[in-house]
């Protein structure tokens, strides 16, 4: 029994990481590890569910090359923004230990705005004509 406490505290001493804290209580994280991890499973979140709405949006244009490929250099060109946007916006803390997730919850904000996009490109109404992308038939 001695050696299973040991062997414990021994894990929560090379993690850091008490039970309270660990990764799948996020709202009780209260050490900056489990904050990053936290933030990168939001931001995780997140890309899915843009990644999701990206593919609808392309499933919708498959019969508009034009609009495909201003699709795809739009999103790659807002993946350097979001990215050096985030980088730029965390410089103050560079080198430190909140630095990552100050990034990833930057980018996960970012994100969650181009999802908001997305789904206003998918419930335009038929004949709106400043929606590049057509309604669902």
């Amino acid at each position: 029994m001695r050696f299973r406490s040991l062997m414990f505290a021994a894990f929560v001493g090379l993690t850091g990481m008490a039970p309270a804290a660990w990764p799948d209580d996020c709202a009780n994280a209260s050490d900056q590890a489990t904050m990053n991890e936290c933030a990168d499973k939001a931001l995780k979140a997140s890309d899915g569910e843009l990644n999701t709405l990206y593919k609808q949006i392309e499933a919708r244009l498959k019969d508009d090359q034009d609009k495909t490929r201003l699709l795809v250099a739009a999103q790659k060109a807002w993946i350097a923004f979001r990215d050096a946007e985030c980088d730029f916006s965390a410089a103050g803390v560079a080198g430190g230990s909140v630095y990552p997730m100050i990034v990833l919850q930057c980018r996960d904000g970012l994100t969650q705005s181009r999802v908001k996009d997305f789904k206003t490109y998918l419930s335009c109404e038929e004949g709106d004509l400043s929606c590049p992308v057509p309604s669902a038939n």
